[in-house]
């Protein structure tokens, strides 16, 4: 059992040496490669496996069968795929089994979205900042822009004080991919908009810098910030837990969609590629979306 251990042990010693020099992986990384991929040997081992090379698809089915209940699924999902990237390693540099690679996708945490606010919770969240501090304004404007024109946290925080256009009411954005896009703005929005920028954004400008949302020592507002002052607010409007900018723009998109706009539309305003994005994101039931095609199509 010792020396069968030891056998497959070297070979995970090589690809954390290549994981540490090549990939430049930190040693948090390291570390929990070493802690899961150790959990795999001795099972392996006490399959009487002595090399990677004699792996088996049995045994791989073996080892998952211990990642099943009583074990987090995000753990069984780090485990599997830090044992599917080694025997890749393995593979490509010919010393690794002929059996196919774990798949992780029956480990993987299905996706969640956050439910949308309703209209009165999203008022109450929003009343929340104190506006008579430079801070507290700051906070409005912000979560009036993401909640306004249903913007990502990143392109909130990162945008430019050129991009806001008053005249034409919107506000261009630079998405995903470096695409920009054109949003149009509630005039509640560029009302608290331009009260921040009149009362509050010259106090915390302590240095020169063209973004619209800096932070309290003047620097530019970071995501996580941002991601933290929504979560204490939410807790003070006495929301449910997980509320995120995330959870601003879902609102938007879901309001939207209520109201009436055409789906085609919302895609746009959200920078989503595909329709299908869209209508996951806002988990939009297909009877509505057929409701809607039938109420507005003259030939049905």
């Amino acid at each position: 059992m010792e020396k069968r251990v030891a056998r497959l042990t070297e070979d995970i010693e090589w690809f954390l040496d290549h994981l540490r020099v090549e990939k430049g992986a930190s040693e948090h990384t390291i570390l929990a490669y070493h802690s899961d991929l150790t959990i795999a040997v001795k099972f392996f081992a006490g399959l009487e496996l002595s090399s990677w090379s004699e792996l088996e698809s049995k045994q791989m089915l073996a080892f998952e069968a211990t990642l099943g209940p009583g074990i987090a699924r995000t753990t069984a999902q780090r485990r599997i795929s830090g044992l599917r990237s080694f025997l890749k390693f393995l593979k490509k540099n010919g010393s690794g089994p002929k059996a196919d690679l774990p798949s992780t996708s029956g480990f993987k945490k299905p996706k969640t979205l956050p439910k949308a606010l309703q209209v009165d919770g999203i008022t109450s969240l929003l009343q929340i900042p104190q506006c008579e501090t430079p801070q507290g304004l700051r906070d409005r404007a912000l979560m009036e822009l993401i909640y306004g024109a249903g913007l990502r946290v990143s392109e909130a925080v990162d945008l430019e004080m050129g991009n806001l256009d008053f005249d034409s009411r919107s506000v261009q954005v630079l998405g995903k991919r470096g695409k920009t896009r054109r949003v149009p703005l509630p005039a509640e929005t560029l009302a608290w908009l331009d009260r921040y920028l009149r009362e509050s954004r010259p106090l915390l400008a302590k240095r020169a810098s063209s973004r619209v949302f800096l932070s309290d020592k003047g620097r530019n507002l970071l995501r996580q910030t941002a991601y933290t002052l929504l979560d204490r607010y939410a807790q003070r409007a006495n929301l449910p837990d997980g509320v995120s900018p995330h959870t601003l723009r879902h609102t938007y998109a879901v309001h939207l969609l209520k109201g009436g706009a055409d789906l085609r539309a919302v895609q746009e305003l959200l920078g989503h590629e595909s329709i299908a994005t869209t209508q996951i994101y806002t988990q939009l039931d297909m009877d509505e979306v057929r409701a809607k095609y039938r109420s507005a199509h003259p030939r049905d």
